[in-house]
């Protein structure tokens, strides 16, 4: 694959690897991706989450994880 055409920028192709930021009581920190980022400004850095404890989700996102997460406990597998 050809490099030709990409930005010569630096850091312009750097990958950033980001996991969730979340703390548990134990102090120990999530192990998830961070894929739900989150930023109120350009100017501020992007915090970043697993879908499990992004705190920006809607009522229905937050409906729907409980419901995957209550089935989980069951034993069945809701996708």
């Amino acid at each position: 694959m050809s490099i030709e055409g990409h930005s010569s920028a630096p850091g312009a192709n750097v990958i950033v690897e980001h996991y969730c930021e979340h703390r548990h009581a134990d102090s120990t920190g999530c192990k998830e991706w961070g894929g739900w980022g989150h930023s109120p400004s350009p100017a501020v850095p992007t915090r970043w989450w697993c879908f499990e404890h992004f705190p920006h989700k809607s009522y229905e996102q937050e409906q729907a994880l409980r419901r995957k997460l209550e089935a989980a406990e069951g034993g069945k597998i809701i996708q």
